[in-house]
């Protein structure tokens, strides 16, 4: 029989397990820095700027399979919901859509989706004052790099010669942070972590590659000189040896010979499938399949990893939406719309399904007594919907 003793214990409304004042054991307590440093394994193993990852960026396969990802979201429908059925929120919405149209939000939305590359990403308000509203003049997103989170987790900008950084103002930044897997990591955890070793693997590969052709293609010249040769003559010698891979014809001096190597080599070596390797874990990084970049497979193989392709682009757009959402959207409809719900912002990834046997399925359970959920026909036929009851 209970003694009523757990019926006594109020609930504690603080944090107690917080990432603050050196008690986080997985992230050292720094006196002299203002700033909580990345969790990330690569970037404490390689200096812990960010300006490593941009070098990433270069990598063919890398750029058109990133690109691959942005273009798809950034190419999908997007509208601007109503918070709810109200008038003032209706306007609000309105509102918050001739404000985007007018910024070229699909452009915003590009730049923002480097954040997943990244783990976070950061764009500052640009306001003005338009009657009696507040409106976005811009905008601008900002490099990843100059930016830093301090152990309450506000957002910081960093300084030149200055370890403490500036402490940014409210309501002035929208920032997000995508891929960690808890809420201690404000950075995030990017695509940049899983792509550089593949990236690397593939660079130093390349570079054998092309040594392996070099030896290959052009013998290496082997020169012997007698033991009385001065300094200046072995100079002479060495001067020959490499004009033999430019010139037709060569002279050396009496008593020094020139031979030629050929390089041999048994066995398979391919680095041609290394490299195929490589670019093929890079794409699986990406878009988390490798249909959609290289040809292989069947049919029903492809239609499965392009399904799989498409969750993680309504990921995506859902991260940007969300995270616009929760910030921007929701201080304009204060300053402006105080009455109103906040509008919501919206992509949608379409399937490519055709959806007719899933819209008779679904006539059927409503004939039935079953009614779909507004959250339901969203994720299924797309935004833009509204309950008629």
């Amino acid at each position: 029989m209970s003694d009523g003793l757990e019926h006594s214990i109020k609930p504690l409304m603080d944090e107690v397990s917080a990432s603050k004042d050196g008690r986080d054991i997985t992230r050292p307590f720094y006196s002299q820095s203002s700033f909580l440093t990345p969790q990330d394994t690569v970037l404490q193993s390689r200096g812990g700027e960010y300006s490593l990852y941009e070098d990433i960026l270069r990598d063919d396969q890398v750029a058109a399979t990133f690109q691959q990802r942005r273009l798809a979201v950034t190419s999908a429908q997007w509208g601007v919901l109503a918070g709810d059925k109200s008038k003032e929120s209706q306007k609000a919405a309105d509102h918050l859509k001739e404000m985007l149209q007018n910024i070229n939000w699909d452009s915003i939305t590009d730049k923002m989706l480097y954040g997943i590359f990244y783990g976070f990403g950061v764009a500052e308000c640009i306001w003005q004052q338009q009657g009696n509203h507040i409106e976005i003049a811009d905008i601008l997103v900002r490099k990843q790099r100059r930016f830093a989170f301090n152990r309450d987790g506000k957002l910081m900008l960093r300084l030149v010669g200055d370890h403490r950084g500036e402490l940014l103002p409210e309501k002035k930044f929208w920032h997000f942070a995508s891929g960690a897997d808890n809420d201690d990591e404000p950075y995030g955890l990017g695509l940049a972590h899983w792509l550089y070793w593949p990236v690397y693997f593939k660079r130093n590969g390349i570079k054998m590659w092309s040594i392996f052709m070099d030896k290959f293609g052009m013998p290496t010249a082997l020169g012997s000189y007698p033991l009385s040769a001065t300094e200046d003559e072995k100079q002479r010698l060495l001067a020959a040896l490499s004009a033999i891979q430019t010139d037709s014809g060569i002279i050396v001096p009496e008593g020094m010979q020139v031979e030629l190597i050929e390089a041999a080599r048994g066995g398979n070596v391919s680095y041609e499938l290394f490299l195929d390797r490589m670019n093929a874990a890079i794409a699986k990084v990406v878009l988390s399949q490798t249909m959609t970049t290289d040809s292989q497979g069947g049919q029903f193989k492809a239609q499965v990893q392009k399904s799989i392709r498409d969750e993680v682009l309504r990921r995506d757009a859902k991260l940007i939406s969300n995270s616009f959402n929760n910030t921007i959207s929701k201080w304009l409809t204060q300053w402006n719309h105080p009455q109103a719900a906040t509008p919501r912002v919206w992509r949608h990834i379409n399937n490519e399904q055709d959806l007719r046997p899933r819209a008779q399925r679904d006539k059927i359970l409503y004939d039935m007594g079953f009614r779909p959920t507004l959250d339901y026909i969203h994720e299924v036929y797309g935004e833009g919907w509204q309950d008629m009851g």
